[in-house]
């Protein structure tokens, strides 16, 4: 079950010296943070019923990895920290471009949580803190997938066109779009120029920000119908200067809602 990822991935394969074979049964046997259920096979917390009570589970989650990532990339954007587990995170067999990651200790992930909006290539990665649940949810997932670990699948392209419009073909559309993944520095005019074909409200174009008035690479357009909203998605997955842009149908309210928040 294990053996193709290690055999990928450990020091044989690999020149650079990242050994990242599938530690994840052995780590779950052995770790302090795992307690492993003899009766099920499965995996419980420790602390449920005794007194010992581990420090908070040391996992972060990733957001916005490349479609191509796997888990080497991982281990060299976080050069120098102790890496127990990589999972890269597949939605029916496709990589979300999410993944989680397990440190061998609570300091590592301050340490990790400080590479936050770093690139990776030429996409910029959010890392947040997450709950140990969710890690386990994530491998639950994984395993009940097809009934097989699949972690040999590393990624693949941004879905074909026609996938991603028979998708967001059978979303509601409203005369507004949110763009994700724009670089930090997107200014108005290249919003208007990325949509030159299209009729756009120039004075209602909304680029997102922090409250500490950070871009967050997310931004609102309003276009002069619903219609032409719709006809606007060909620019998904289009690319301002290095990034590419994925657009989805929004709504006046999430907008407002973005607008309110940049402003606090």
């Amino acid at each position: 079950m294990y053996g193709s990822r290690g055999a990928m991935l450990g020091s044989g394969g690999v020149s650079d010296g990242y050994e990242v074979g599938s530690k994840r049964q052995r780590m779950m046997e052995s770790n302090p943070y795992f307690a492993v259920s003899s009766g099920t096979g499965g995996f419980q917390p420790y602390g449920y019923a005794g007194a010992f009570q581990p420090p908070p589970f040391p996992v972060v989650r990733l957001r916005g990895l490349p479609f191509n990532c796997t888990d080497i990339d991982i281990f060299k954007f976080f050069a120098g920290l102790d890496i127990v587990d990589v999972l890269l995170v597949n939605k029916s067999g496709r990589f979300s471009g999410e993944a989680f990651v397990v440190f061998a200790g609570a300091v590592q992930v301050e340490f990790a949580l400080q590479r936050d909006r770093q690139n990776m290539g030429r996409r910029y990665v959010e890392v947040f803190r997450c709950k140990r649940q969710d890690y386990y949810n994530a491998v639950a997932a994984e395993v009940n997938y097809e009934g097989i670990y699949d972690t040999d699948y590393h990624g693949s392209p941004p879905p074909s066109r026609s996938k991603r419009f028979s998708d967001k073909d059978q979303m509601e559309y409203t005369e507004i779009l949110k763009m994700r993944g724009l670089p930090f520095t997107v200014s108005k005019s290249e919003i208007i120029d990325f949509f030159g074909d299209y009729k756009l409200v120039e004075d209602k174009i909304h680029i997102a920000c922090r409250p500490d008035g950070k871009a967050t690479g997310e931004a609102y357009v309003e276009f002069v119908s619903a219609e032409e909203a719709k006809r606007a998605m060909c620019k998904d997955k289009m690319t301002i200067g290095s990034r590419y842009v994925e657009l989805f149908p929004s709504t006046a309210d999430e907008a407002r809602r973005a607008e309110s928040r940049s402003r606090q």
